[in-house]
């Protein structure tokens, strides 16, 4: 270790230990002054949620609720031992990304050698009880998120908003939905190193020449960064976490998305009983949530099936053994390399898939998923970015996706799914509107709404009307539409009893959903 008397000896005295400066909101009735790292926010503030380090205010004249944790940051000999130790490390530690998958097994490997060279390393000065303080900080600097490493670890959030230095950071919480934080970074060059940082660790690079950064993190999680000179006021980051446990069926009918009879008809739909799967697109606009609804859609499909889906950037969790799934590639720095969603799903067709799922249709992968549909690859799902399911069949018409109509008719069922602000209840996410598709009529389709939210009760009721693809399900089972009817009341009341026995988590729900069908 002698190579760290040297990294100290630079004409400067070896840094003493400090305490670390924390910036939580001020634990006095009234927040105190404005630092780096540090909001400042008038008003007496009360405590609505703890957990763990966080703490959630709500702020006398603040339109948002505050949410606090501990904001560590090091400064003048403190900051300066921290980087000695960051450096040795880099130099000490060398294993490929490839290494682990899991990022907390990652981070539990850095901290056991970062804290194995400082307790080798007497010359630092680190008393005992602060080495685990300098490791943490350190692994945070090294390989997370710095100031915004505790919010990535937060599963109740399902987004962190960085919108430029001197700003607040905001984040979009589970229960609470958008809150301020009570964190800032100080200059844009804080949040370009955390920028650069991620864009290394996915191969990619943001400059003036590439100002933009879209791609998906080792844990799943989704980053959007820009830098000047598209973002005027300094870096932005927009991070959208993903959820270590995926919301099931059993979730979204307690939450109110939908309905504990309309998931019964998903049901149905998506496992075609055994014999003909409707194909199925869930359109809404950005952060309604149609990503979570089809992965509930995929929880339907059986285990026996060969499932390829295909994301611009992966965000579906699927609990099934036999899945593929294909990520598309923008192109490299030169220009080539592209790998496009319509390149993803002619290939997977020659993978023999009993199920093809599109993460998100937007050009001509339209035209070759539909293609999909018309030659035997049945049940067949997908997202779209429409308001209805009108505009769901526009947009499909359109350029650049130009589906002919006449291949418009494989299509059974569009599911429009919207984010609302309910001035009693927040925002919330819910199916407005599920519609089938009868057949078209030159580039007009036949549609008939199924199933439509009443937002006096905020409910999803049935307009009554009989299901062609019901109909079409009994000549392929040779089941009376008294039997569908009643295997219908079945499911639902399946899905109902496993919320009454608080069966909720993914993995468990299907579970039940197999143990259902074995006994079927």
């Amino acid at each position: 270790m002698g190579y760290l008397d040297d990294l100290m000896k630079e004409g400067k005295e070896s840094p003493q230990q400090q305490v670390a400066t924390k910036v939580p909101m001020a634990t006095e009735e009234k927040v105190g002054k404005k630092e780096a790292g540090e909001i400042a926010i008038k008003g007496t503030k009360t405590l609505i949620k703890s957990y763990g380090e966080v703490n959630i205010y709500r702020v006398e004249g603040e339109p948002l609720p505050v949410y606090t944790i501990p904001v560590v940051k090091p400064a003048g000999p403190e900051k300066t031992l921290l980087n000695t130790i960051k450096e040795a490390a880099t130099r000490l530690i060398t294993v490929s990304a490839d290494e682990f998958r899991d990022p907390e097994e990652r981070r539990k490997f850095y901290f056991k050698r970062i804290k194995e060279i400082i307790e080798s390393s007497p010359e630092l000065g680190v008393p005992k009880a602060k080495i685990d303080f300098y490791a943490d900080m350190t692994v945070r600097e090294m390989i997370g998120y710095g100031i915004l490493d505790l919010l990535t670890r937060d599963d109740k959030l399902e987004e962190i908003m960085v919108i430029g230095p001197l700003k607040p950071v905001y984040v979009f919480h589970r229960e609470f939905d958008m809150m301020k934080t009570n964190i800032m970074f100080g200059n844009d060059e804080e949040i370009r190193n955390i920028i650069d940082r991620i864009a290394r660790e996915v191969n990619r690079r943001v400059d003036t020449q590439t100002p933009l950064l879209d791609a998906r993190l080792p844990d799943g999680s989704r980053v959007n960064a820009t830098i000047s000179p598209v973002s005027l006021g300094g870096a932005t980051l927009t991070i959208r976490k993903f959820k270590e446990d995926p919301i099931s069926v059993v979730d979204l009918v307690k939450y109110g998305t939908m309905s504990a009879e309309l998931a019964a008809f998903f049901w149905m739909a998506v496992d075609g009983y055994g014999a003909k799967p409707a194909n199925m697109l869930v359109s809404g606009g950005t952060g309604s949530g149609k990503t979570t609804t089809l992965n509930v859609l995929c929880s339907f499909i059986p285990a026996r099936e060969r499932i390829i889906t295909m994301e611009d950037t992966a965000e579906l969790n699927l609990p099934i053994e036999h899945w593929i799934r294909f990520e598309t590639r923008p192109p490299g720095i030169e220009g080539t390399g592209e790998i496009t969603m319509d390149e993803l799903v002619k290939n997977s067709l020659r993978m023999r898939p009993d199920r093809i799922i599109v993460g998100e249709v937007r050009h001509a992968e339209a035209f070759t998923l539909f293609t999909a549909m018309n030659t035997g690859h049945d049940g067949c799902l997908g997202t779209i970015h429409a308001n209805s399911a009108h505009e769901t069949i526009l947009r499909l018409q359109s350029p650049p996706m130009v589906v002919p109509s006449l291949m418009l008719e494989a299509l059974n069922f569009i599911i429009v799914q919207q984010r609302i602000y309910d001035r009693k209840k927040g925002t919330i996410r819910r199916i407005t509107e599920f519609a089938e598709v009868e057949g078209m009529e030159g580039d007009k389709a036949n549609m008939q709404v199924l199933y439509q939210w009443d937002p006096v009760s905020d409910s999803i009721k049935s307009t009554g009307l009989p299901s062609k693809y019901l109909q079409n399900l009994m000549k392929y089972t040779g089941m009376s539409r008294e039997d569908i009817l009643a295997e219908l009341k079945k499911r639902q009341k399946f899905i109902e009893d496993l919320g009454k026995r608080g069966i909720s988590k993914m993995d468990y729900v299907v579970q039940e959903l197999k143990k259902y069908r074995a006994g079927s």
